[in-house]
């Protein structure tokens, strides 16, 4: 059975590889896609895409390239996605004996979906001619291979984006403009910028595989109580206690884990804004990094980033549902009106509610998936923030990576300790849904 699926696993890179016998072909390296893939990444930081978007993103674009390599090449341990995610429609299949380059289409195809997606998208646009341009002077594709891959991955693009039209996203940006509630236990916004709120309806989005938005409730929350010596005074009575005796690792991970795509700096009068990545950006350079450790094909990195994806964009939805049920208020704002009105936390108070904590729940997430895929215990130096001026951390594996994620989220004042814990649980159970729907192990 082993040399069964080794030998449909070498004749699928095979098929990949060379169209005809003879014909050049583009390489088929995890770092080609992974370079791609980061290409999206920069356009999200320079449009400020916020944590829910981002990940949305990442899913569409990735399966457009995952498809291109399923319907061409069907190399090992790809899964149909058809009848597996909600409303998954078909794909068009390439018409026979047409040549096309399964790697060159599925790298083009990442980019026209993004340059589809993404606000910026056109930006996309000179990459994708560098793209055409290398295929043929650099690797030698001829000109009938480039025109029958661009127009086949530009098929499944137009097919991802009528799906993607109906996940319920163009709906929400025309809902009402959301009002803050008016309790007390309430999410207000919150200092410096008091911004209106995030993606208030995010969690009425269509999930791609969870069965609803609302499948995986965490635990409730500690009931809100502004009295001393109650459990939620106490919850941020810690938050209060933890930031102001931070040690300098302590810091070093609040930073780190940070990934607030927009903040504001405040020097004297003047204020500027600083972009950075998101959360989903975060874990997708990791799968990167993980791809080119293990030294994958392009059809192996492909299917990896494709997975993290759908898990991400899932998860936000999940925790989004709930963030806007239980509509806490955020430490920030409790602790300057029942503790110490001169209190501000480490990193800056995204704008939307407290509960649960959205790095704790996607990090738990995508770590499950990433070590049923890269293995238990998988090393890795983690270099993704050195480009924003922070120095790379190394973990002994993703579990590592994640439970540091979400505990950075209470160094940083912006979550209670039971957001951090719940939203862990949460996003395992997500994780687990997602192993056993795609199986991505095996």
């Amino acid at each position: 059975m082993k040399q069964l699926t080794l030998l449909l696993f070498l004749t699928a890179l095979l098929n990949a590889a060379v169209s005809k016998a003879g014909t050049p072909a583009y390489p088929a390296a995890a770092r080609n896609y992974v370079q791609t893939v980061k290409k999206l990444t920069d356009i999200m930081v320079r449009d400020v895409t916020g944590p829910c978007a981002a990940a949305r993103y990442y899913a569409y674009a990735n399966l457009a390239a995952y498809e291109v390599q399923r319907q061409l090449a069907n190399p090992a341990n790809y899964v149909a996605y058809q009848g597996m995610l909600r409303d998954y429609p078909e794909i068009p299949v390439a018409t026979p004996n047409q040549t096309i380059d399964v790697n060159f289409s599925s790298l083009y195809a990442l980019l026209r979906m993004g340059e589809e997606l993404l606000p910026s998208g056109y930006l996309l646009e000179e990459a994708r001619k560098n793209l055409i341009d290398e295929a043929g002077s650099k690797y030698r594709l001829n000109k009938e291979i480039i025109t029958n891959s661009t127009a086949y991955a530009d098929l499944i693009v137009k097919q991802l984006m009528r799906y993607a039209a109906k996940d319920g996203y163009l709906k929400t940006t025309g809902y009402m403009r959301y009002t803050p509630l008016k309790e007390a236990q309430n999410w207000q916004p919150t200092p410096p910028g008091y911004l209106e709120a995030y993606e208030p309806y995010w969690g009425s989005l269509r999930p791609f595989l969870l069965d609803s938005a609302a499948q995986f409730k965490p635990l409730p929350a500690v009931p809100f109580n502004k009295q001393v010596g109650t459990p939620f005074y106490n919850l941020a009575n810690e938050v209060y206690d933890v930031t102001r005796n931070l040690n300098q690792e302590q810091k070093n991970i609040a930073n780190f884990w940070d990934c607030n795509p927009f903040f504001l700096v405040l020097q004297g009068h003047v204020s500027y804004g600083k972009k950075k990545i998101s959360p989903g950006g975060h874990w997708m350079g990791i799968t990167g990094i993980a791809c080119m450790q293990k030294q994958l094909s392009l059809a192996e990195t492909v299917r990896w980033h494709t997975v993290v994806g759908l898990t991400m964009s899932d998860a936000f939805i999940s925790c989004w549902n709930e963030k806007y049920r239980s509509n806490r208020i955020r430490p920030e704002t409790f602790i300057n009106t029942q503790i110490d009105k001169d209190w501000r936390s480490l990193l800056q108070t995204p704008p939307f509610p407290e509960y649960t904590s959205g790095h704790s729940v996607v990090s738990s997430a995508v770590a499950l998936v990433l070590t049923a895929l890269a293995g238990e215990n998988f090393a890795y130096n983690d270099t993704v923030e050195v480009e924003f001026g922070l120095p790379a951390r190394k973990f002994s594996s993703f579990q590592q990576a994640a439970q540091e994620a979400a505990i950075s989220r209470l160094y940083g004042g912006i979550h209670y300790r039971d957001a951090v814990d719940n939203g862990f649980i949460q996003g395992q159970q997500i994780g687990q849904f997602v192993l056993q729907k795609i199986k991505p192990d095996k």
